[in-house]
């Protein structure tokens, strides 16, 4: 008895430390695991950090190449292309000549005199300026913002409505309207900036700068809106070199019938998109 009872103490000691290697190995198993966490975690920060970084010079290098809707730089590219437009409207009255002062005696020697044709190319300019600059603004305002090839599509645009006082001279002044090349000239000129503009929505639309993103079959429609002004003029040139300038000139008149037509047709596309998004939107709010 005495002898068991006296192997007891040592049993109990070895069970002991046993005990404690046990759980030094476990506190080291979970010092390691704390550091492979640690680890872990400082790997997933960094790898955030760069990433974050990347975003940012992404950020940044999209903001060095487009112009957004909400920065003074936008409003000061907005504003120049405004002021071209309001100059070529000014320029066209230098093409009206004052008569000579015998010609102002009564109405019919003033009628003879030409002012008469003159004013109505100035009218007529003055109209399709006008038309052209609503057209501008009305794409600008549909983009979130300006990137580099639409400022020079739009630079291309407004160099071409510079353009439009000096071939309105031509089919005004009396001694060359009645030619065919003044005629040619001017429906080149008018078509080539029709054009220029969609350039400059259908770079803005491929950039994904739309404020409204257009489907397309919707951008289809609008194009051939589009295209109905740059169609008039481009087909009055052969009118104009086989039976005269006057006769082309005419023919731009099917514009006020086309384009109330164009645009009702385009209106009907977005109304028709609209209504297509509603229920899709519905089904993303629900899920």
């Amino acid at each position: 008895m005495t002898g068991a009872n006296a192997s007891q103490p040592g049993g109990e000691s070895r069970a002991a430390l046993g005990g404690d290697a046990e759980l030094g190995a476990a506190a080291g198993e979970d010092a390691e695991l704390r550091a492979a966490a640690d680890e872990d975690a400082e790997s997933r920060h960094a790898a955030g950090e760069d990433a974050e970084g990347c975003a940012v010079a992404s950020r940044e290098n999209d903001d060095d190449a487009i112009i957004r809707r909400e920065t003074s730089e936008f409003d000061r590219g907005l504003s120049f292309f405004d002021a071209i437009y309001g100059f070529a409207v000014t320029l066209l009255i230098a093409n009206v000549d004052l008569p000579e002062p015998r010609e102002w005696r009564d109405l019919s020697s003033l009628a003879q005199s030409g002012l008469g044709q003159q004013l109505f190319g100035v009218v007529l300019s003055f109209v399709v300026i006008c038309a052209l600059w609503r057209v501008n603004v009305r794409l600008v305002k549909q983009m979130e913002g300006l990137s580099g090839p639409m400022m020079v599509a739009n630079l291309a645009a407004t160099g071409l409505v510079i353009l439009v006082p000096f071939t309105t001279d031509a089919i005004s002044d009396p001694e060359t309207s009645a030619l065919a090349l003044p005629t040619v000239l001017y429906a080149v000129n008018i078509a080539g900036v029709s054009l220029a503009q969609s350039v400059v929505f259908q770079l803005g639309r491929a950039a994904g700068l739309e404020r409204r993103h257009t489907s397309t079959r919707e951008n289809r429609t609008g194009l051939l809106a589009a295209a109905v002004t740059p169609a008039v003029f481009v087909a009055s040139v052969p009118v104009a070199l086989t039976l005269g300038a006057g006769v082309a000139q005419l023919s731009w008149l099917a514009l006020v019938v086309l384009l109330p037509l164009a645009g009702r047709f385009a209106e009907r596309a977005r109304r028709t998109q609209d209504r297509a998004d509603v229920p899709v939107a519905g089904q993303a709010a629900e899920r």
